[in-house]
């Protein structure tokens, strides 16, 4: 699931996250990969972050433990985009205090594609998902190094979190006299991310004659409101009901399977600039496009960028999980991060701390997932989960935009 995130204020980012908040990652790129949150809020623009401050002390690290540790661990590991140093169990702010079991389940399922190195430490944690907390602890202590993550030369970096999330949105396989916005699949010979080529731009899309022929016949689906079918882009990934010709309403999620290949901008930072709006949050881009319809299609141009679509089945089985991300593995609601992957590999065990009006938290996550806007050493999107405008996974992912720090959990 490749997202885009968006920025929410006025002021620039940090230099570790060109970011956009929710509404960011496309699914984009993760995608993204997070539209109610429409990419969400929280994706619309970067803003500068504050340093965390000092954390607490560390609560003491379970001891005792009778089997001895694999092996010295190197003091430093360098990344593309990161390095990272090898720190004490103790310098994690809030270890031993997370609900581990909570986070197994995305343990195990980043083991189904496990990073290299970790197949021997997978073998290990399935037998553990029953185990208790205490027993849990002391097999990541005893199993992996925690590493603090810095800058590539070694600064202190300043660390941005953001949220994302999957939109459930209504639908209709055929045009209708409301739904009228096609959400499509990828065009025969649409060319691949990495080739650098480009295809039809989004307003060419909308306007060019072979644009359309391209894509003729390949619409999965129409939604009612383009900020609609653009917030769900930006996610990367979307639950939609579609109601079929016969009336039928059947469920489906909608993921991410290719753009044009063209960058990905904001339009709550297009917005901004122009002094359209005075915050970019989701509500003030929609409350804007119905007091100027006339200009609605400009600021969805303003976004070259387009994605395209797989059409998934969605029994009740699957709609328990989240969309799969980068790593290939279905995400996990509030313990799956999407990261840079030239500083975090996917499947990493990640420690996340932040401090901020939306969350304060401390605890293990998974590296699964990446976006467009995801970009740096010490960059972080938390998957919130799955619903509609109204609900708190909406709300989280579209307001969530503060200090971050990460130590990564890796094998000695």
């Amino acid at each position: 699931m490749v997202h885009h995130t968006m920025n929410t204020r006025s002021t620039s980012a940090p230099s570790a996250s060109s970011k956009s908040n929710v509404m960011g990652s496309d699914a984009m790129g993760r995608a993204l990969r997070w539209f109610a949150v429409a990419g969400i809020v929280g994706s619309l623009f970067a803003c500068a972050s504050r340093p965390l401050p000092a954390p607490p002390p560390a609560p003491r690290v379970n001891e005792g433990v009778s089997a001895p540790a694999p092996g010295p661990a190197p003091a430093v590991q360098q990344r593309a985009r990161s390095r990272w140093v090898a720190v004490d169990w103790r310098d994690l702010p809030g270890w031993g205090q997370d609900a581990l079991h909570e986070a197994w389940n995305a343990l195990l399922r980043g083991c189904e594609k496990p990073a290299p190195g970790f197949e021997a430490v997978c073998a290990e944690a399935r037998p553990l998902s029953i185990a208790g907390s205490a027993e849990q602890h002391a097999w990541l202590q005893r199993r992996l190094q925690p590493y603090r993550v810095t800058e590539a030369d070694g600064r202190a970096p300043e660390g941005l979190l953001t949220g994302y999330y999957e939109p459930i949105l209504d639908a209709s396989r055929l045009p209708t006299a409301t739904q009228r916005v096609p959400l499509y699949a990828p065009p025969v010979g649409l060319p691949a991310a990495t080739s650098g080529q480009r295809w039809y731009s989004r307003q060419e899309i909308d306007t060019l004659p072979e644009a359309q022929a391209a894509l003729r016949g390949r619409a999965i689906a129409w939604l009612a409101d383009p900020i609609d079918a653009l917030v769900l882009q930006i996610q990367g990934s979307g639950r939609v009901n579609i109601t079929e010709p016969d009336g039928r309403v059947v469920p489906v999620r909608l993921a991410f399977a290719g753009h044009n290949g063209h960058p990905y901008q904001s339009v709550g930072r297009w917005l901004l600039d122009q002094g359209a709006i005075r915050e970019g949050s989701w509500d003030g881009i929609r409350a804007w496009a119905r007091q100027n319809p006339q200009r609605l299609n400009e600021m969805l141009w303003s976004n070259p960028r387009t994605v395209f679509f797989r059409e998934d089945p969605l029994n009740e089985f699957d709609a328990r999980f989240g969309p799969r991300g980068a790593q290939n593995v279905p995400l996990t609601p509030g313990r799956s991060i999407a990261v840079d992957p030239l500083s975090i590999p996917y499947g990493t065990p990640v420690w996340l701390a932040t401090q901020g009006p939306a969350l304060t938290t401390q605890r293990l996550v998974l590296a699964q997932d990446t976006g467009g806007a995801i970009v740096g050493a010490v960059r972080a999107d938390l998957f919130t989960g799955w619903g509609g405008w109204n609900d708190e996974t909406y709300r989280l992912a579209a307001t969530l935009k503060q200090p971050l720090q990460l130590w990564v959990l890796w094998p000695r």
